[in-house]
């Protein structure tokens, strides 16, 4: 430990091995650096490449959908080699193909859509059986480093996938995806800890305020009281510092995937020029796929060097459970029960913190809309606007690169006009209704005359794109700092595998039902009175949401479980009921 760090208060431990050292601005940029490695292979893997590849690679080896007698891409040597079949009577089919796949014939469409719904599955089991652990001893930076690592392996193994074993690309997708959600929620169980032990002199190097738990008078074992006598806006501090650093992450991760996302389109190029991706038009994003996963991996270094473990208490051990149950000799089969068990008890926490189950609902509705409206607005620009590849690329960087201008000026508009946390994902709700709203003025018969406005044009897509980007990046920064007072101080780990949880799990409602009414009614642009509703859903929910209160029932909660709890969000094993 450097002397830097040494001179600066602890807060008292509460087990053995517990850190409880003040976090320093190396911590800090361990943090950070990896929401620069991964945020790459979320945008540029799973959100643009991935889904076509997973689209393409089998299509190379399929059959038409409507007569299945003739191959969808013209073998080499055809004189079309590398075209699709256009033929008149599947033009309404638009070409689909249908491939074989674990016995069963699927269209290359469906088999991408199923492979996305499978990933989110596996990524809510392995959340549930492993979060746990990293509540527990140094499980939790270790977890990060095992799927950020295999999932940076994951992602450059594609480079190797051709459409003679298209079948192992799903498998692949599934555990890289899987990898990047679970790192992620390990990532974000760092939050809480961060801001917990960034004391007034921690991280910012100086401070003339005493140190919180060294005031004259005060039992340790009353820091909730201390902290409300002594301390009252320890709350707004603790949000604002956790609104900045996770604001900070996401911007920097947009960054970098923005930069990214700007050098794979000068790989596409390039290889178009050297003609290198003739008669194999998968290979640059293969080799794109291959440069994320270094990346990953590089950037994921600093993460692995500079993050502390910030140990919780030590598993419970077989010899301490009196059970003499069937698993009691197996400790996998023992870790599980104790894996499901865990989530179980989590999930009767957060029925057990009014505040905390509010925001996990409107956190589902939000998170929802959000995925419905990104997938809807690119199929409405290839379907509807009839825009080709790299227009809708530079739809994408336009909605990335205001997602990164969006975290970073959130925060200094929330500084210059007071505003909380909550106000602040509030006002990116009301941003994100904008869009659907717009969309729906296309139905207002002298704007649909006029053949503008209401997103009839292909270059109204782009200023769209700037509204969802600018919400976006508030939503992102701004959702899990509001979420992490409201978690029980000991349960990070596992409170934002819920938070995880929840975000997937509602990630296949909305494109469902927007899907049911495309199929409906033809046309996408109904879809927008579905989207303007879900939107506004989470709005009743976050205005309820008491932050403050949710904070002392963690609290609470935390100290009727035992844990005797002292740090930024002020949560202790006894708590003084009286005002």
């Amino acid at each position: 430990m450097s002397f830097e760090d040494a001179v600066r208060p602890s807060h008292p431990s509460r087990y053995n091995d517990e850190d409880t050292s003040p976090t320093t601005q190396r911590e800090l940029k361990g943090w950070y650096s990896y929401a620069i490695a991964a945020e790459v292979f979320a945008v540029v893997g799973v959100g643009l490449f991935l889904p076509v590849l997973l689209e393409q690679l089998p299509r190379e080896r399929g059959v038409l959908f409507s007569d299945r007698s003739k191959p969808c891409v013209d073998p080499p040597g055809s004189g079309d080699a590398g075209k699709f079949r256009a033929r008149a009577d599947d033009a309404d089919r638009k070409a689909q193909c249908i491939v074989r796949f674990l016995g069963s014939d699927v269209t290359t469409t469906s088999l991408a859509m199923y492979t996305t719904s499978t990933a989110v599955l596996f990524q809510a089991i392995t959340l549930i059986c492993f979060s746990s652990f990293a509540d527990h001893g140094p499980y939790r930076k270790k977890l990060l480093m095992i799927f950020a690592y295999t999932g940076a392996i994951i992602c450059s193994l594609f480079v190797f996938i051709t459409s003679n074993v298209f079948f192992l690309a799903p498998f692949l997708v599934v555990i890289s995806v899987t990898c990047l959600g679970s790192s992620f929620s390990l990532l974000n169980a760092f939050l809480p800890l961060l801001v917990s032990n960034h004391s007034s002199q921690g991280a910012s190097g100086s401070s003339d305020d005493p140190p919180v738990y060294e005031l004259e008078g005060v039992d340790r074992r009353d820091s909730v009281n201390s902290t409300c006598r002594f301390q009252p806006d320890k709350l707004t501090e603790d949000l604002t510092r956790s609104s900045k650093i996770s604001s900070k992450g996401v911007g920097l991760g947009y960054a970098s995937a923005v930069g990214f996302q700007l050098f794979s389109v000068g790989v596409i190029i390039a290889f178009n020029k050297l003609g290198l991706s003739k008669g194999n038009p998968t290979l640059p994003m293969r080799v794109i796929l291959f440069l994320v996963g270094i990346w990953w991996a590089l950037f994921t270094i600093p993460t692995l060097l500079w993050l502390r473990p910030r140990p919780g208490p030590p598993l419970p051990t077989q010899s301490q459970n009196n059970n003499t149950s069937a698993h009691r000799n197996s400790p996998i089969l023992f870790y599980l029960a104790f894996s499901i068990r865990s989530f179980w008890n989590t999930l009767k926490r957060a029925f057990r913190l009014r505040q905390t189950l509010i925001f996990l609902a409107a956190w589902f509705l939000l998170s929802d809309a959000v995925a419905t409206i990104s997938g809807t607005a690119i199929l409405f620009a290839r379907t509807e606007l009839h825009m080709g590849t790299i227009p809708l690329v530079f739809l994408s960087l336009t909605s990335i690169g205001f997602s990164m201008v969006g975290a970073f000026i959130w925060p200094r508009v929330a500084a210059r006009f007071s505003l909380s946390p909550k106000t602040v994902l509030i006002a990116c709700v009301v941003g994100m209704e904008m869009i659907p709203l717009y969309g729906l003025l296309g139905y207002i018969p002298i704007i649909k005359r006029l053949g503008v406005g209401g997103i009839q044009k292909p270059f109204e897509i782009y200023p769209v794109g700037i509204i969802h980007g600018l919400a976006m990046g508030g939503i992102s920064s701004y959702a899990r700092s509001v979420y992490a007072p409201l978690i029980p101080e000991g349960n990070e780990a596992a409170f934002f595998a819920l938070y995880a949880v929840t975000d997937k799990g509602s990630s296949a409602v909305g494109p469902a039902l927007v899907g049911w009414i495309v199929n409906r009614t033809g046309t996408i642009r109904p879809a927008f009175i579905f989207l303007a509703v879900l939107v506004i859903l989470p709005s009743p929910l976050l205005w309820w949401l008491n932050v403050e209160k949710g904070r002392d029932d963690a609290s609470r909660l935390a100290g009727e479980d035992g844990s005797a709890a002292v740090g930024g969000y002020a949560r202790v094993g006894e708590y003084d009921r009286e005002d």
